[in-house]
């Protein structure tokens, strides 16, 4: 095939392609350049930032490869995945303006720039086979001569680079302890991870030159050597996160793991690869001009200039591409400024600001959200009275996770409603009253309660939805995107619309719920029992992650902690990752040094083994239960914050929510930590139930009466297990007796530096709290409540204490 006659067959592929893709993809999150409905408003850069960057990067970019490296399949597929990821690179950098985040998201699109790079080399092949054989030709190709000696310079280049441009890549859940990288890191093990994965850098970047420079001539070659290199290194990543990251374990984890190790390393290669392709030009030509003579020491002066002056050029622009991590922010900000009888994060855990430890669980209270009534028989809440906070009590809850609407909070924009705030006001008082602190979260489903219109017809794939809740109308913006949802609530053109919308502050509505968390805060400013504010249940991913679920989470969560802390109030910030979390176990969240606020705490939802993506998908489980907490671990680590889950929980036959809940506190007492269920009580109209003849809930009603059914003790009973609710200084173990074992078993161990009286110990059951071990404490007291007990004393240096 004629050399223009190649790339115009590559691309008019891709161009076809990309547009059967977005008409056949329903939500667009599987096309390269989605379109799920709905018209691009263009006064708004953002909504079209995608065709009109990414689309013509792309082609060019396709072009350049088909007329370079088209002549054999697989150089033309790399071409095509580079291109794929430049594009998106591109679009990002134009809707962002950050160079770091724009570079790292190149990556989000790996799993549908390969295929879309197979079909595109696929269909140049055949069409060059078809020609071939109408002309008579004969389609041979020969490797050029490539001198090797140039392919080390390149190689050491961008090996020797990684560190200081490493930015957001190879980071968070997946960066388990042993996987080599070159992100910098901290004390001698950070140091010689590095220091092997340079080393593997180098050599999978020569095996990529090897291959690629002597097929494809030039910059292009040098640069497909350079993805190709970061597509090995995230594999060999892979393979070593399968041994030393606990294997499959009862999860697909590792092939997950591996995946975005492969997929940070091609947005590497794609995005610096350049630096590589430049370094190897000039080793082409100096090595050009040296005889065979002095060739050896020649080689070694290349490749050292060139290594160092790719290092000077990165280190230009590293303060671009490496954020400053957690641990450095949180040690630069030091501890929480809180005044005395405030929550607040100390020392790496949630504390009281007296020198105790506090673990906080609890359950959600949804009873004040304002979802949507697909039934008017139905009532979508139950009312929530002071019992509710009573009986919550008498399970040992010493936390309420209380839902709130935007949609009630602030019906018309500007002004909260002082009824619903009342309503807030009195929950919280109920609690405080019966010793539970409370946990304002804004929350969200879906976005809105806002249910499919009318007369929409939902494209194939998707189905008409009902509404949830979330925000109110004034702040909705849906373009006309239809109200059909994918796989469930939160993949959902409109949804997805409305919350791009929100996460680029169109008319202000970000800013908005910024300002509505300032006034709300400063109701609560004073109120000890409040224990914090969650920002926002789950956020949407909208149109463009990880620019929304990374970039603008955190510049959101920013905003809405200036605003709390304006106001006054000085309470715990629980900051959520987005619902990808929810439905895979993992995400990105949002970007370390998001915010210089030390009393913060990074809130997942734990939901593995449960309602994530792979169980309503059928597939097999991607993130096991026990797994999920490690991932989340690392990420508060990287953030430099305590972890807390505001939400989890399991539904089905007893025995099967009983076995899952039980792994679940047996995991979460080992790495003491608290959490919130969901749900406390809930309605047979919740649309999240759906209607059917019994509520979800831990109190639930029998639908066709509305009459109390029997709780549901088979979970009730793990959930009140004997825990600390407050330990002197910081625990060191936790082991608790759970479903099938005596639920007062209880062992635990801490240290405090200094005498404090500050232990307190709920027990559940009516028998009196037996200890073979009180190691370390004194003036150890009984208090029998209703439902248990509570164990108070004191405690100086290592102490212990064990039940039974």
């Amino acid at each position: 095939m004629r050399q223009v006659r190649r790339p115009i067959v590559a691309v008019s592929a891709t161009a076809v392609l990309l547009l059967l893709q977005a008409l056949i993809d329903p939500t667009g999150l599987l096309a390269l350049v989605g379109w799920p409905g709905g018209l691009p408003q263009a006064e708004l850069w953002w909504p079209i930032a995608r065709y009109v960057v990414f689309v013509p990067v792309m082609l060019a970019v396709v072009w350049w490869s088909a007329a370079r490296a088209g002549d054999r399949f697989w150089t033309l597929t790399a071409g095509v995945v580079l291109a794929a990821l430049l594009a998106q690179a591109a679009a990002c950098l134009a809707m962002t303006g950050d160079l770091a985040l724009s570079a790292w998201a190149a990556g989000y699109i790996t799993a549908k720039a390969v295929p879309s790079a197979l079909i595109v080399a696929g269909v140049v092949r055949v069409a060059e086979r078809i020609v071939a054989r109408r002309r008579g030709l004969v389609t041979a190709f020969r490797a050029a001569p490539a001198d090797g000696r140039s392919i080390w310079p390149a190689a050491v280049a961008f090996g020797a680079a990684a560190p200081l441009l490493a930015g957001s890549w190879w980071t968070g859940a997946t960066s388990a302890p042993g996987i080599p990288t070159p992100h910098p890191g901290s004390g001698l093990p950070g140091i010689v991870g590095m220091v092997v994965a340079i080393a593997l850098l180098i050599g999978a970047a020569w095996l990529g030159l090897r291959w690629t420079r002597p097929r494809v001539p030039g910059l292009l070659g040098a640069w497909l050597g350079a993805l190709v290199a970061g597509g090995l290194f995230g594999l060999v990543q892979g393979i070593i996160g399968l041994v030393v990251d606990d294997g499959f374990r009862g999860d697909l984890w590792p092939l997950m793991a591996t995946y975005v190790h492969v997929a940070d390393g091609l947005a590497f290669g794609a995005c610096t690869g350049w630096l590589a392709g430049a370094v190897a030009l000039v080793a082409d030509r100096v090595l050009a001009k040296r005889t065979a003579s002095d060739a050896t020491p020649a080689t070694v002066a290349v490749a050292a200039g060139a290594a160092v002056a790719v290092v000077a050029v990165a280190a230009l622009t590293a303060s671009l591409l490496a954020p400053a991590s957690g641990a450095a922010v949180a040690a630069g900000r030091g501890e929480a400024s809180v005044p005395a009888g405030f929550l607040r994060v100390e020392n790496g855990v949630i504390a009281d600001g007296e020198g105790h430890q506090v673990l906080l669980r609890g359950v959600n209270v949804n009873q004040l959200v304002d979802f949507y009534q697909a039934s008017p028989d139905l009532p979508v809440t139950r009312e929530l009275t002071e019992q509710d906070f009573a009986d919550m009590a008498t399970y040992g809850f010493n936390v309420v996770r209380l839902g709130l609407s935007w949609s009630a909070l602030e019906p018309t924009r500007g002004s909260l409603d002082p009824e619903y705030l009342a309503t807030v006001k009195q929950a919280v008082a109920w609690g405080e009253e019966h010793g539970i602190r409370t946990v304002l979260d804004m929350h969200q489903d879906g976005w809105s309660n806002l249910p499919t219109a009318e007369g929409t017809v939902c494209r194939p794939g998707t189905d008409p939805m009902w509404g949830y809740d979330g925000a109110p109308e004034w702040a909705t913006h849906w373009d006309g995107a239809p109200r059909c949802s994918f796989t469930g609530r939160d993949i959902s053109p409109a949804g997805d619309r409305a919350f791009e919308h929100f996460w680029f502050d169109t008319d202000g509505i970000r800013q908005a719920l910024v300002r509505t968390w300032g006034e709300l805060a400063g109701e609560f400013a004073d109120e000890r029992a409040v224990a914090g504010f969650d920002l926002l249940n789950e956020p949407g991913f909208g149109e463009t992650a990880p620019v929304t679920t990374s970039l603008k989470l955190g510049e959101f969560s920013a905003d809405a902690i200036e605003a709390i802390r304006e106001a006054g109030a000085p309470q715990i910030v629980f900051v959520e990752p987005s619902i990808l979390w929810s439905g895979l176990g993992f995400d990105s969240g949002p970007r370390p040094g998001f915010t210089d606020d030390a009393n913060v705490v990074f809130s997942p939802h734990l939901y593995a083994e449960s309602i994530t993506m792979d169980a309503s998908l059928g597939l097999p489980t991607i993130v096991g239960t026990e797994r999920q907490f490690e991932l989340g671990q690392r990420v508060a680590d990287e953030l430099g914050m305590p972890m807390w889950s505001g939400e989890y929980g399991y539904w089905g036959d007893d025995a099967s929510t009983a076995a899952h809940l039980s792994r679940y506190a047996a995991e979460e007492d080992a790495r003491m930590l608290g959490s919130a269920y969901w749900v406390w009580k809930q309605a047979c109209g919740d649309p999240q139930n759906g209607i059917q003849e019994l509520g979800n809930g831990l109190l639930s009603e029998y639908c066709a009466t509305g009459e109390e059914a029997p709780r549901k003790d088979h979970l009730l009973d793990i959930l009140s297990r004997a825990y600390p609710q407050e330990a002197p200084g910081m625990l060191t173990s936790l082991e608790a007796g759970v479903a099938g074992d005596d639920r007062a078993e209880l062992a635990f161990t801490g240290v405090v530096d200094e005498p404090t009286c500050g232990l307190r110990v709920w027990i559940p059951g009516e028998a009196e709290p037996r200890f073979s071990e009180q190691g370390g404490l004194s003036r150890v007291e009984f208090e029998q409540v209703e439902g248990g007990w509570l164990v108070t004393g004191c405690a100086d240096g290592e102490y212990a204490l064990t039940t039974g």
